[in-house]
């Protein structure tokens, strides 16, 4: 059909389906025998005026009326539509849709059904003719219009029928005449449609727009469904004399809808979150029973562990890529009908449609499935299943996104169930295709999420120790959102002297980026760490690099996107002194447990985040009881959409406030306490429940700056080790002891102080005010000096310096068994 005739169907669907329709009933040689209300209020006439005459009278010209009362004899068409001017009672014309078309009856006879619209209130389209000239080009509108008419008398009996009704809703025209509707076609639907049609009886009001449909059976997957609107006749008295219904078939429409019903539930119901197989039942889901009774999807085996899959099924030996069950659905309960679980490996048939399709890249559209062919030769066990439940309509679609297939979807149809059809497959390849962006989205979110996992945890600390200063422990839990995992970092880095250093940092944003920015960090930390700077000028040494690092980044077009933001809690605790010494760069402070169970968050400066470079750092530095908690976390842990940080620090707070647990059993607790099940930002907790060197492990004198002091540091050192057990180090420590008292009495002015600590290594710090740092040197064999650093470099382990307020501090650290 031309689309010029689909035109002209529509514009006739949309005549007959506006409210009050002028319609008048002609005997078969054109005269009225039935006039509706709506007609009298088009022309003014009412129906004791009209029926008896003919109904050219009412056409506005003689030539019009010539032309319709040939139209009007036997042998000429028997429909017709298009436009002409009719005679208003008050004498003025009016430009109308004539609609004209003939009915059958019993023994027979005939009948005209003519529809009029004010052209005024009628779609604008191209006209065939002005007038009734345009009845040669009306013959080559289609045999037959899609519009039904049935005229019934006042007892609801049908006594005139068009042709086109009687080809559409299923009941036959002997069954139809003479019969009413609930005679013809016994059912609740025409109990309701006869109800209507006795108050337009009753009433004369039309009723427009009931939607039923068809009477008898079909084999269409779709039963046609019409629409209806029911007008009351009149004689020349003006006394009802029967029901004129009109119907239009609205299948198409109605199938239309129903398909932008399933797309658009599509759109809400797939791809709700970014894990491959949810997104697979998903599919599934949607599509059992709205389309098929028994779907699955079956994925690439790769996909779900976010691997680049297949292009296709390529020249690789032929190999079938292994499949893993995202999701099934079944019209019955534990869905019987498959042979895996979800989740489990499937197995394809060498040769069947699921390699065709993989192969192809094309869909397998089986609407009769015959199982005497590839399934008894290739899959015994699926061809019993499709015996046992009757399976006998089948479509395999393959799931492809940007050039790649991600597996396929199947979909089958049993039982009762009428076959597949074309539109089925097309409606099937739409889901499918909306269904792949979402498993190829989740796909490369997986892919990219495991990638930055995989470099977190190379990154961070896996055995981790705080030596002799703490005890450690610490929970690390990634984001569960469609952004990927965050930037958080921690470490625990071993200090000279017993200390131990804790950090732990945030680099806003997520994904890939955000991990290898946190890596960048965490080795500037360390590195930084190793000069053993004080926490505030550590954090601003880091400021720095950061800054460097995201000018590094910039686009050099674009100077405004250097932008790198990270937060950070730098902590230094001492078990000599129990003294803990702390700073932040715009990181959340850090929670203190003392040992009886008391929570304080310390007042710590802010301090911006770095890469701001906005305001200088400052440290503070608190007195901790022996076995007090430190507890460092990242904000992931106390933020939440339904409250506050100061509520969620509140909650942290009642979870650490166990003492009594073992500090792995506390940070876990803690964790799982205080965090989401998918927490949309990464959620770190580091606690370390500190420790305290007795005086059996630390000794400590003041020497006098005098060249004599060094044979006293040498006496008083060998005597201490004797008392610690460690004679065998004692020949190296005099040396070491010498040579650092000596250099700090030449560059040094005030007094100086020597002290052993025994902890996991033997430390020697000696102290004095002078601000000038040895440096190693490699003197020549006339030099007199610079060979006293040297020595203690060829004796100690590692050996370093570190600032302090009134000096500095130069020490050297051996081990405490020798070295096989």
């Amino acid at each position: 059909m031309d689309s010029s005739a689909q035109t002209e169907i529509a514009a006739d669907q949309t005549a007959f389906q506006a409210s009050g329709a002028a319609i008048a009933l002609l005997d078969v040689e054109g005269t009225v025998v039935g006039w509706t209300q709506a007609a009298q209020r088009l022309v003014g006439y009412s129906a004791v005026e009209v029926v008896g005459r003919s109904g050219a009278v009412l056409l506005a010209t003689a030539g019009d009326r010539a032309e319709a009362s040939a139209f009007a004899k036997p042998g000429s068409a028997s429909r017709w539509s298009g436009f002409t001017t009719v005679r208003h009672r008050d004498g003025h014309s009016i430009d109308v849709r004539l609609w004209v078309q003939a009915l059958s009856g019993q023994n027979g006879r005939a009948r005209w059904i003519v529809s009029a619209t004010n052209k005024a209130t009628f779609p604008s389209r191209p006209a065939n003719g002005s007038g009734l000239e345009s009845l040669p080009a009306a013959l080559h509108l289609p045999s037959r219009l899609p519009i039904g008419v049935v005229i019934r008398d006042t007892q609801l009996r049908c006594t005139w029928v068009n042709d086109t009704q009687g080809l559409r809703d299923g009941i036959p025209l002997e069954q139809r005449l003479g019969h009413t509707l609930t005679q013809a076609a016994p059912g609740p639907q025409a109990d309701m449609l006869e109800a209507l049609m006795r108050q337009v009886l009753q009433s004369g009001v039309p009723t427009t727009n009931v939607e039923f449909r068809a009477f008898a059976p079909t084999h269409a997957r779709h039963e046609p469904t019409f629409m209806a609107s029911f007008f009351r006749l009149d004689d020349a008295q003006g006394r009802a004399l029967g029901v004129c219904a009109v119907t239009v078939d609205v299948t198409d429409s109605r199938r239309a809808r129903e398909r932008l019903a399933i797309l658009g539930e599509a759109s809400k119901r797939i791809g709700t979150t970014l894990d491959v197989m949810r997104t697979g039942q998903e599919l599934a889901d949607l599509a059992v029973p709205l389309l098929a009774d028994y779907a699955t999807v079956d994925l690439v085996e790769s996909v779900p562990f976010g691997e680049d899959p297949l292009a296709r099924l390529g020249p690789r030996g032929g190999h079938i890529p292994a499949f893993c069950r995202a999701g099934l659905a079944s019209v019955h309960q534990e869905v019987p009908e498959s042979l895996f679980t979800r989740g489990e490996p499937v197995f394809v048939p060498p040769a069947s449609p699921f390699t065709s399709v993989l192969r192809s890249g094309k869909s397998h559209f089986e609407p009769l499935l015959d199982p005497g062919t590839w399934l008894d030769h290739q899959d015994a066990a699926r061809a019993e299943k499709v015996r046992e439940h009757m399976m006998h309509s089948l479509m395999i679609v393959p799931i492809r996104a940007r050039g790649a297939v991600l597996g396929v979807a199947v979909f089958v149809r049993m039982a009762d169930s009428v076959p597949f059809e074309e539109e089925d497959l097309l409606l099937a390849e739409e889901l499918v295709s909306w269904a792949a962006l979402s498993l190829d989205n989740a796909r490369q979110y997986a892919r990219e999420r495991s990638t930055a996992l995989s470099l977190q945890r190379h990154l961070l600390p896996h055995h981790a120790t705080g030596g002799t200063a703490a005890t450690v422990a610490w929970r690390y839990q990634p984001a569960d959102s469609h952004q990927g995992v965050g930037g958080d970092w921690f470490d625990v880095i071993e200090l000279p002297g017993a200390r131990l250093a804790l950090v732990v940092g945030d680099v806003v944003g997520h994904g890939i980026n955000a991990a290898a920015t946190m890596g960048q960090l965490r080795t500037a930390v360390r590195t930084l760490a190793s000069m053993d700077l004080p926490p505030d000028e550590l954090l601003a040494h880091l400021d720095e690099q950061v800054t460097r690092l995201a000018e590094e980044d910039a686009d050099p077009e674009d100077p405004d996107t250097a932008t790198m933001i990270a937060t950070c809690l730098y902590a230094v605790y001492d078990p000599v002194t129990r003294q803990c010494t702390m700073a932040r760069a715009g990181h959340p402070p850090p929670a203190i447990v003392d040992p009886h169970g008391h929570v304080v968050f310390p007042d710590l400066p802010t301090g911006a985040p770095l890469g701001l470079g906005l305001v200088p750092f400052e440290s503070v530095t608190l007195d901790l009881a022996e076995n007090s908690v430190l507890a460092l976390y990242t904000d992931g842990l106390i933020e939440a959409r339904n409250h506050d940080l100061d509520t969620g620090m509140n909650r942290l707070a009642a979870a650490l406030a166990r003492p009594d647990l073992p500090l792995k059993d506390l940070c876990s607790t803690a964790v799982d306490t205080l965090s989401t099940k998918a927490p949309s930002d990464d959620v770190t907790l580091l606690l370390a429940r500190t420790h305290t060197l007795g005086p059996n492990q630390v000794a400590s004198w003041q020497l006098s700056d005098d060249p004599a002091a060094v044979s006293r540091a040498r006496a008083l050192t060998t005597r201490q080790l004797h008392q610690w057990g460690l004679e065998h180090l004692a020949e190296s420590t005099q040396l070491i002891v010498s040579e650092l008292v000596t250099n700090a009495i030449r560059h040094g002015n005030g007094p100086i102080h020597l002290r052993l600590i025994r902890h996991e290594m033997l430390t020697c710090e000696v102290f004095d005010t002078s601000n000038s740092y040895p440096r190693l040197r490699h003197p020549s064999t006339t030099d007199e000096n610079g060979r006293g650093i040297l020595l203690v470099t060829q004796l100690a382990r590692r050996w370093g310096t570190r600032h302090t307020p009134d000096g500095k501090i130069i020490w050297a650290e051996q081990q405490l068994t020798p070295s096989p």
